[in-house]
């Protein structure tokens, strides 16, 4: 479906075309804890969810970047023998699609931004 740029999401249309918004507003609260759904803010602002969007798979990123700093010292010992190279595995996993996640967030914001200016920063 995406015609954007490289890291916009498959299931958003490019701004411009009816109901980008709304399907931009859906992938974004799909990246984000499932208790964000219930604040009526981020539907009536999606630049606003955008902006909190970005910050969250941030901090998540952040996250997983600690976790496989610290996977071998702090759970090495107690993994059964020849499983750390699976957990690694997973974080590397889940650090490339947080940062795929990131850029497309990113774009989103950018785009939303140029359609509702708003100084958030």
């Amino acid at each position: 479906m995406s015609s954007g740029p490289v890291g916009w999401p498959d299931r958003v249309p490019p701004p411009g075309v009816s109901g980008w918004e709304q399907a931009a507003t859906s992938w974004l609260l799909d990246h984000c804890p499932a208790d964000y759904r219930a604040y009526a803010a981020w539907r009536r602002h999606p630049v606003a969810l955008a902006w909190v969007t970005v910050r969250h798979i941030q901090a998540q990123l952040a996250a997983m970047r600690g976790a496989w700093r610290d996977v071998r010292p702090e759970l090495g010992p107690v993994l059964p023998p020849g499983s750390l190279s699976d957990v690694l595995g997973s974080l590397t996993q889940e650090g490339l699609r947080l940062r795929a996640a990131l850029r497309s967030a990113e774009l989103l914001l950018e785009a939303l931004q140029v359609r509702a200016p708003i100084n958030l920063r």
